[in-house]
């Protein structure tokens, strides 16, 4: 149940953090329609239940109830803009950038505040829906147990280069490439001690792990290709984490590219640019969750492989039609140009990633 109970912390932690985000902190409902004279926040004389000023509740509550009704609020409510958002975002992308760019800002949720909860649901989505099924108890609990002692081994052999290492110190000769070795062994115990307390699931069969081998001569591919086969399921695991934690570097990634097919426009800038590219962002990231959840229930994968190839391009044709006002073929050649540009962030983003982790 801990995968369950780790998903719904997921969802619950990033309603608040958008809603941090999008700036809805400070508001709330005042008890019985009253309020204080000043503002506790910034000190201004209140004119109402709210501050002019700063926004603040001019009634501040000091209950246990107002922290359960603010956790609510914020992971549920968002203020009732979610589902005035939603819609737009995955039908009409176009106009509900125009007109957030255009400052249409209290009816919606903002571009980054819904990037964010889409990411959090999207990560609590893979951890609760399984597309494999789970593996049998049985299978799970001798995984953990050859786990436990390929960690007993692991632990023995670090304590040896460890003795080694030493050794060479002592006689004044370099210890780069025992560093290394120790390097990866520890590397490969937090792994292993991540799968024998059962915070990632272990591969049951251990086939894929066994029967693959990665040559290709680069030693930095060569040595996360070897990570891989050791434990795929720790590898990926790890991969997921890390991305979940670096999504928000996929805007300025993206940015450069949006920029250059509309270089020649003063009209627009960059941060109409950021607003489009964190809203497209978020409706992807949506698609991925939708389409994941389908296939676990059992959909035909031909449909939803083809819902997942045409999607994109349908989106980001509507976006950049309806957000820049543009006609079909600016929009179209705009969008076979973004669709390149999209997996070419994507790699970048991607290769970033491995780059950090085979340096963690």
């Amino acid at each position: 149940m801990s995968g369950e109970f780790e998903a719904i912390a997921d969802v619950a932690t990033g309603g608040v953090v958008a809603r941090t985000v999008d700036g809805a902190g400070g508001k709330g409902r005042a008890a019985h329609g009253d309020h204080d004279t000043n503002c506790a926040n910034c000190g201004t004389a209140l004119i109402g239940p709210h501050c002019h000023r700063c926004g603040q509740i001019g009634h501040v509550h000091r209950t246990v109830g107002a922290i359960f009704h603010d956790i609510a609020h914020g992971v549920f409510h968002f203020e009732g803009r979610t589902w005035k958002t939603l819609p737009l975002l995955m039908w009409r992308p176009g106009e509900l950038t125009r007109r957030y760019v255009h400052g249409e800002r209290v009816k919606f949720v903002s571009p980054m505040a819904l990037f964010l909860f889409s990411v959090f649901l999207m990560v609590a989505t893979f951890s609760w829906v399984s597309l494999d099924g789970q593996a049998t108890t049985g299978g799970l609990n001798a995984a953990r147990m050859e786990a436990a002692a390929d960690l007993a081994k692991a632990n023995t052999k670090v304590a040896n280069l460890k003795a080694q290492r030493d050794a060479l110190k002592a006689k004044g000769l370099p210890t780069g490439a025992i560093n290394e070795q120790i390097g990866d062994a520890m590397s490969d115990i937090a792994g292993l001690r991540l799968v024998t307390t059962g915070q990632v699931k272990p591969d049951a069969t251990g086939e894929l792990g066994k029967n693959m081998k990665i040559n290709t001569g680069v030693p930095a591919i060569d040595r996360l290709g070897a990570h891989f086969t050791k434990n795929p399921e720790l590898t990926f695991y790890k991969l997921q984490t890390s991305a979940y934690k670096y999504s928000w570097a996929l805007i300025p990634i993206s940015l450069p590219f949006i920029w250059l097919i509309f270089a020649f426009r003063r009209a627009v800038g960059l941060y109409d640019h950021a607003i489009f590219a964190t809203y497209s962002l978020a409706a992807m990231t949506v698609m991925v969750m939708a389409a994941w959840i389908l296939a676990a229930v059992g959909v035909w994968p031909a449909l939803l492989w083809t819902v997942i190839m045409l999607f994109p391009p349908w989106h980001m044709y509507r976006q950049l039609k309806g957000a820049y006002r543009l006609g079909w073929f600016g929009a179209a050649w705009r969008t076979f140009f973004l669709v390149i540009a999209a997996y070419t962030a994507g790699i970048i983003f991607f290769t970033t990633i491995l780059l950090l982790e085979l340096q963690g």
